[in-house]
């Protein structure tokens, strides 16, 4: 092990995704001296956040808001778009509502009161942002329909926000340090005093009175998946970066860190039965996803549906329907549907990457799929006749659903009767893992007796405690965002003697 003189940092962040660049920025903008650590090599840097779409929730008055973090909406679109607020009680009854009131009460308040603030301050550093046309609006009459709280997305998905928080660490003179995975915080009387490095193969100390883990959960990790969310979990996609294996937590843990959370759930969700079986930084962005459900239904190997399509826009269900995909017969389902709303689903359909199936009756259909196909059929059948009266309605919660059938189809039912008709095979993607570190709202991490460890801090999937079950659309990146501006400040006051 060598200790080299010119190895002294005020703050080391550990981790180079959404979390822990934000983390870097901040401590830097607040006068510290930054090291960022990233265990994968240059290529495959941006953990989870390079795979995203870029949806980014928070909490908005009116479109003029808007306009603040996305100056490219001109006066004349501005007149074409129907945007209702998405407030700060919305958004938190939005996150209550998906983690059945678990999440920790400061924390969720902190997340939603801090997010409009934390938009404007990423805007401040050259991060750009969009309208999601696509996929969170409708267009009638002329005009652009919003809804789902959830309009926004960073520019060029995960790729575009990776791409631009490091054009500005590298303007701000960060120095990040790749394939160096971090193996050991150092304490000294209570304090963190520095970092064990593995700086490509050779084992160094660097000196630091502050560390911000901002490393992902343990999604990665085989063994510690089966460990904490149970056997069948090993058989899960992972939809992101290998490099989150839970080497932050096991860290944090070794200095006294408290475990907390959900540490028997995770994100997860409906991905294309062949997609890889890890993330492809070849091809990045979200794009083997399936998130058009709501639009038709989805039957498993038995040929029997399983959930209930139709209780939420995809924003409030997709994170958990993953699990349920995963425990069908060979976690795959096949969603289903016919040519009324094929022009309607999401652009994911209409990729090279997506596997799928095309008949022009449902029969040949089944042929086409490792299904029972006597009950597949009348699954379907029954489904059709169970389809109430009423208007269909995308944009909104329609109320038409089925009736006499369990599980039901609460919204947006139509009968399955206008050739041809598609299947699209589904697995389950596990995305990141919701049990973490215990921290406060200043994003210091506390050990078992809910006292901050001096000089450790966290950001991003590493705190535990904000997601039960479930989780919102486009949460993950902004609590990454709040709690790693947050860490990074604290961080940086703390090594100046400005605890706060």
């Amino acid at each position: 092990m060598s200790n080299h003189s010119e190895w002294i940092y005020d703050v080391v962040v550990v981790g180079a995704g959404n979390a822990a660049l934000c983390s870097a920025l901040s401590a830097c903008e607040n006068g510290a001296k930054v090291l960022v650590l990233e265990k994968g090599p240059k290529n495959k840097r941006g953990g989870n956040s390079f795979f995203t779409d870029g949806a980014i929730r928070f909490a908005f008055n009116s479109l003029e808001d808007l306009r603040k973090v996305i100056p490219s909406i001109t006066d004349e679109l501005a007149a074409r778009i129907n945007m209702p607020a998405y407030t700060k009680k919305l958004f938190h009854g939005d996150l209550m509502k998906a983690t059945g009131n678990k999440s920790e009460p400061e924390l969720a308040s902190y997340l939603v009161n801090e997010s409009f603030e934390t938009i404007k301050w990423m805007h401040k550093h050259n991060i750009e942002f969009d309208l999601i046309f696509d996929n969170q609006s409708f267009f009638k009459d002329g005009i652009y329909n919003f809804w789902g709280g959830l309009p926004v997305k960073t520019r060029d998905k995960g790729v575009g926000l990776i791409e631009k928080l490091n054009e500005r660490a590298e303007e701000l003179g960060i120095d990040v340090w790749y394939e160096s995975p971090a193996k050991k915080i150092v304490m000294a009387n209570g304090e963190v005093a520095g970092i064990v490095v593995n700086k490509k193969n050779e084992e160094v100390i660097v000196k630091s009175k502050s560390v911000i883990l901002a490393c992902g959960s343990f999604e990665a990790n085989n063994k510690l998946r089966a460990d904490n969310l149970g056997d069948i979990w090993d058989k899960a996609i992972v939809r992101g970066t290998e490099f989150n294996t839970g080497d932050g937590l096991s860290m944090a843990f070794e200095v006294g860190a408290q475990p907390f959370g959900d540490w028997s759930m995770c994100h997860s969700i409906g991905t294309d039965a062949n997609a890889p079986k890890v993330g492809d930084f070849t091809k990045p962005g979200d794009i083997f996803k399936k998130h058009s459900y709501p639009l038709g239904i989805m039957l498993n190997k038995n040929g029997e549906r399983f959930v209930d399509e139709g209780a939420d826009f995809r924003n409030y269900t997709y994170a958990k329907y993953g699990r349920e995909v995963l425990k069908q017969p060979d976690q795959v389902a096949y969603q289903i549907y016919d040519a009324q709303v094929r022009e309607m689903l999401r652009d994911e359909y209409d990729r090279d990457e997506a596997t799928s199936y095309k008949a022009n009756s449902l029969e040949e259909l089944a042929d086409q799929l490792d299904v029972n196909k006597k009950q597949f059929l009348k699954t379907i059948k029954e489904y059709n006749q169970s389809v109430q009266n009423g208007k269909y309605e995308p944009s909104e919660k329609d109320g038409k659903g089925t009736k006499g059938i369990m599980p039901p189809k609460s919204n947006w039912a139509l009968r399955l009767e206008q050739p041809p008709y598609y299947a699209f095979p589904v697995t389950c993607g596990v995305t990141f893992c919701f049990g973490g570190v215990k921290a406060n709202t200043n994003a210091e991490v506390l050990n078992k007796n809910d006292q901050p460890i001096k000089g450790l801090y966290a950001s991003g999937e590493m705190i535990g405690g904000i997601f039960y079950e479930n989780y919102p659309g486009g949460t993950g990146l902004m609590s990454g965002a709040v709690f790693g501006k947050t860490a990074g400040k604290s961080a940086a006051n703390y090594v100046k003697g400005q605890l706060v």
